[in-house]
């Protein structure tokens, strides 16, 4: 309790709302060292394992889930490439707006030609996916793309929803 108390004082000295804030006491290295005896251990049978439910029911109920811009067109920025011996090309990133499923068409957009493609892979943290939505790190296999096509900087769209420029008129004041 006295932990507690020093916990929610500090959230007050820096402007947090200390007294709204829940705090979950538990320990996290305990709850491991149950886990890796018995993987099988089920809610109640580990008190150490419920703190940690417990604080994952704390977070889910008091960080909002983000609001994501899944009605506008698909765009993600390309952050890095890779290439798969047997499958092909796999562009990482961000999702930014909108929804992509395999099978979707998308533009390969910026610093080259654009170039038409298709989604035939999604996988998030090693897990394939159906949809990837704003908001997702993502990888996406691209069929018909080499890796020395795309490039950090370019981004992935759906055909038709944004065009690169590569000229434009400025008039700079010094």
């Amino acid at each position: 309790e006295l932990v507690e108390l020093e916990i929610r004082e500090t959230l007050d000295k820096y402007e947090f709302p200390g007294d709204e804030i829940p705090i979950i006491a538990g320990s996290a290295l305990l709850a491991l060292e149950a886990l890796s005896e018995n993987a099988q251990i089920k809610p109640g049978d580990n008190k150490w394992v419920d703190k940690i439910y417990n604080l994952m029911d704390q977070v889910d109920a008091y960080i909002p889930t983000p609001q994501r811009e899944t009605d506008k067109p698909f765009l993600m920025a390309v952050e890095d490439v890779f290439s798969i011996t047997g499958r092909g090309t796999v562009a990482t990133g961000r999702v930014e707006r909108g929804c992509v499923k395999i099978g979707d068409t998308v533009e390969l957009v910026g610093l080259r030609d654009t170039k038409t493609t298709t989604v035939t892979g999604l996988e998030m943290f090693q897990k394939t996916l159906e949809e990837s939505v704003a908001g997702d790190n993502v990888g996406i296999l691209l069929r018909g793309v080499q890796k020395t096509d795309i490039e950090r900087g370019m981004v992935l769209a759906k055909p038709g929803s944004i065009t690169p420029h590569t000229k434009f008129e400025a008039q700079v004041y010094v």
